[in-house]
């Protein structure tokens, strides 16, 4: 699997699977897709620019109607369904290595499926990552090494280190603050896009 993509397993691995490559042609990257719900599920896709600058509404709907249209003809989720897609925000998650990279020195909460060292739980300062590892400094000063495949949650804390940083990282044009957590979403009944 590509290093730079989220670890995804089951119907959210296929959907990046089917997604990624119209993301990366249009000059975006997935961080993360959910799928929630069962009877009419909600797909949520997270997403920024390659560079690295956080998405806007109009890249919401760019987004939206290119990836409607492929899960329209792949059709991988029957009956009807939604879907939103959205910017990573301020206080985004840490799917992959390369984010675990980008945003070392700020805050996180860190949640691992299998405990490491008798704990589920951690928090503390981002240090970075390689393709399977993610650390941490833990408030005792002690270093945490999480797996990344064990990873169920990691998210950035809002701090003002963070809020600045990410200023740093919106376009000139974002001043309107839209880019924090814009959605654009259509239903889609089986097989057919709602206009």
């Amino acid at each position: 699997m590509d290093a730079d993509l989220p670890i995804h397993s089951g119907l959210e691995a296929r959907l990046v699977a089917l997604v990624a490559p119209t993301l990366d042609d249009l000059g975006y990257e997935i961080v993360r897709v959910a799928v929630l719900g069962r009877e009419s599920p909600t797909v949520q896709i997270m997403a920024d620019r390659k560079d690295g600058s956080l998405i806007n509404v109009e890249d919401c709907e760019r987004i939206s109607h290119a990836v409607g249209a492929v899960l329209d003809v792949e059709d991988p989720i029957p009956g009807a369904w939604t879907l939103e897609v959205s910017s990573a925000g301020i206080d985004r998650p840490l799917t992959r290595a390369k984010d675990w990279n980008r945003f070392t020195g700020h805050q996180a909460k860190v949640e691992v499926l299998v405990p490491v060292d008798g704990r589920r739980r951690f928090s503390g300062v981002v240090l970075g990552a390689d393709a399977e590892t993610g650390r941490l400094r833990l408030d005792d000063g002690t270093e945490a090494r999480l797996p990344l495949a064990e990873i169920r949650r990691a998210k950035l804390v809002l701090t003002d280190a963070l809020i600045e940083a990410s200023a740093q990282m919106a376009r000139p044009a974002d001043d309107e603050g839209e880019n924090e957590k814009s959605k654009a979403g259509e239903e889609k009944p089986a097989g057919r896009k709602l206009h």
